[in-house]
């Protein structure tokens, strides 16, 4: 519409001036754009890349955004007024956001998407719905593929605090006319989507530095290499475990380093996979009864979606069991089998959306609450129930 592209002129050299000033970040401009509709396609590293996107291409861009954003009341209101952004459910089949789409190519828009719908935790491109694949051909626009590298190591996404060093680059590394994808079966143009934006972080000698280096990784790790599920906390550039006092070093070329004892990591994806892979080999049946995980102090919001959140908690205890998720608070309970679940998924940095049958609750614990582990969990447990006993995907 056309005050879509009077805001996105008016705000243009703010959100320039912002990203600048926050990142630092060399942006190449798509030269070769011309007055065509896209379906920009981009790898997922930072809370800003949607501005990133903004800055390589010219005129209005839709995005494809998390449906959490619509939950806001009138801010909600007023992001859908000027940007109009397209809501979908994360990790989950929205046949609203696809006709949506639809309209706005019908429309003459170019639409933006994240295939990961997740901002990555380790420096490595992640898991991608193959459901992107069957969006491109309905919607038959040119595919053009922005790669954003480095944004890991200026902000990853456990971290609040942005690094100084090394700059983010961002630019179209590959376009793909209609012709030349339209015939391809779905797999193969999945394969193709997925080879053409992985980024992985360790390949990069980029330097970042800052005296908190390390602060919040606990976000997302939550197995220790000698003790098993445990706890952690950050200060400075180190990491602890809570359990054993294995302490490791975050450097500012992103490698680990133990300050006692030997870690078999070399980077944090690493050790991202290492819990995977851990999580994949949990016996759920020895556990019986006795927690997995649990925290306190949470808050919790029932999510009207598309309108508001309702706090139903300030300081709530969660607790994680072989195959439900408990929620207590002021002597309410809120059972949550893991058969009654959809979806359960992380939001920013360390949010837990949890979609049951007759509601959705969104859990945010402190600083340090590490919301992946619940992902991770409730992921394992369906894959047993599917027979996938040691499917790789865990949700993110």
């Amino acid at each position: 519409r056309f005050r879509h592209k009077i805001v996105r002129n008016l705000l243009y050299p703010f959100i320039v001036l912002l990203v600048k000033i926050k990142y630092g970040v060399k942006v190449q401009k798509f030269e070769n754009q011309g007055h065509k509709q896209y379906l920009i396609l981009s790898n997922h590293q930072t809370a800003y890349d949607q501005f990133l996107v903004t800055m390589a291409f010219k005129g209005t861009v839709y995005y494809v955004a998390s449906e959490d954003i619509f939950s806001l009341g009138f801010i909600s209101k007023l992001l859908k007024f000027l940007v109009a952004p397209i809501p979908i459910k994360k990790q989950a089949t929205d046949v609203s956001a696809v006709l949506t789409c639809k309209r706005v190519v019908k429309e003459g828009g170019t639409i933006a998407i994240f295939p990961e719908g997740n901002r990555t935790y380790s420096g490595k491109t992640e898991y991608m719905n193959p459901a992107i694949a069957s969006l491109a051909k309905l919607l038959k626009l040119p595919i053009a593929f922005l790669h954003i590298e480095g944004g890991y190591g200026v902000h990853p996404r456990w971290s609040d605090v942005v690094r100084k060093g090394s700059k983010i680059n961002v630019y179209v590394s590959k376009v793909m006319e209609v012709d030349d994808y339209i015939d391809l079966d779905n797999d193969t143009l999945n394969d193709l989507i997925k080879k053409e934006l992985f980024v992985d972080e360790t390949k990069y000698t980029t330097i970042n530095n800052h005296k908190k280096q390390a602060e919040y990784l606990e976000r997302v790790i939550y197995v220790c290499p000698k003790c098993g599920v445990s706890e952690f906390v950050s200060s400075g550039d180190s990491l602890e475990c809570k359990r054993c006092g294995l302490k490791v070093q975050y450097l500012s070329n992103k490698k680990l380093k133990a300050v006692n004892g030997d870690i078999p990591f070399e980077y944090v994806n690493d050790w991202y996979e290492y819990q995977i892979d851990y999580v994949n080999t949990l016996d759920l049946l020895s556990y019986k009864d006795k927690p997995i995980f649990a925290d306190s102090k949470a808050k919790v919001f029932e999510v009207i979606l598309y309108k508001k959140k309702r706090r139903l908690a300030s300081k709530a205890n969660i607790t994680a069991y072989k195959d439900k998720l408990i929620i207590d608070y002021q002597g309410e309970k809120i059972d949550l089998p893991f058969d009654d679940l959809s979806v359960v998924t992380v939001l920013g940095k360390n949010k837990l959306n949890v979609y049951s049958n007759c509601a959705v609750y969104q859990i945010k614990g402190d600083k340090r609450f590490n919301a992946v582990k619940y992902v991770h969990l409730y992921h394992h447990y369906k894959n047993v129930k599917e027979g996938k006993a040691n499917g790789r995907f865990l949700g993110l």
